[in-house]
């Protein structure tokens, strides 16, 4: 069921009993989903590739970005400066 923000807002409750009955409710902005509102016992896709095994966490966490290279010219002039 697609609804939009303004019909979410004034039918709220109405729409919280659509997805107390199992439906998923897409909201939307001028026509485009932006989210969708799904019952709680209901697993998301990661959550069933997951249950099913055929996904797996990251085993570490990323690392931080290095930090900038700091430098007085353009980009194109370090590239330039690299390739001498």
């Amino acid at each position: 069921m697609d609804v939009g923000i303004r019909e979410l807002r004034d039918g709220l409750s109405r729409h919280l009993a659509e997805v107390r009955s199992g439906r998923v409710v897409t909201v939307t902005d001028h026509g485009r989903p932006i989210a969708r509102i799904v019952p709680v016992g209901r697993l998301t896709r990661l959550e069933q590739l997951r249950a099913e095994g055929r996904v797996q966490p990251a085993r570490r966490r990323k690392r931080p970005a290095p930090e900038p290279v700091a430098s007085a010219g353009t980009v194109s002039d370090l590239v330039r400066d690299q390739r001498r």
